[in-house]
């Protein structure tokens, strides 16, 4: 009996609109080399791993786990709509810190470990620790960093100024395309 095993995209996803870019960018490269994703979303239990052990509490647990697995679906459906991304595609959710979980997942030597570089704000980065460079650190297979969508940057400086209640120009928010090099007008 011949079993082969299929090539791996390994990607985390956390639910939050800077997991669509890593989602994207995953599934792109599933696409290109043929492999099956996996959308990988960690949960841990109120508390941390220490405080549930002082005081568990099952039925809590499988709250938590019933709504990381809709928190991903959620995330899945905004990335992808009712089409779904063109690839096979295993949703997993996986109770542990998300660089742990993402490193196990994507333990094979063949699969790839897309991964979101996260913030680059400094409050964001000292108060919490880094999947990607958990990542970069441990996985025993190659590991894409998907930087933020530059539309991020932008959504978020409108987000705050409207919670300020600054004023807004929405001229500011559209930024002309350049010509591409060699497709300008013909003399």
């Amino acid at each position: 009996m011949d079993e082969t095993v299929c090539r791996r995209v390994v990607v985390g996803v956390s639910g939050t609109q800077g997991s669509l870019a890593p989602l994207h960018r995953a599934a792109a490269e599933a696409r290109r080399i043929e492999a099956e994703l996996w959308a990988v979303l960690a949960w841990e239990p109120p508390g941390g791993e220490l405080g549930h052990r002082s005081l568990p509490c099952p039925p809590q647990l499988a709250d938590c786990r019933r709504s990381a697995g809709e928190q991903l679906l959620i995330a899945l459906d905004a990335a992808f709509g009712s089409a779904g991304p063109d690839v096979p595609l295993q949703s997993l959710v996986v109770r542990g810190s998300p660089g742990q979980a993402l490193v196990e997942t994507a333990g094979r030597a063949d699969d790839l470990l897309a991964v979101g570089t996260g913030s680059r704000r400094w409050p964001h980065r000292a108060l919490c620790p880094s999947v990607a460079r958990y990542c970069l650190a441990h996985a025993s297979c190659p590991v894409l960093a998907v930087p933020p969508s530059p539309l991020e940057k932008e959504l978020g400086t409108v987000r705050r100024r409207i919670a300020w209640r600054l004023p807004l120009d929405v001229r500011e928010l559209t930024h002309p395309v350049p010509p591409m090099p060699g497709r300008g007008k013909a003399s």
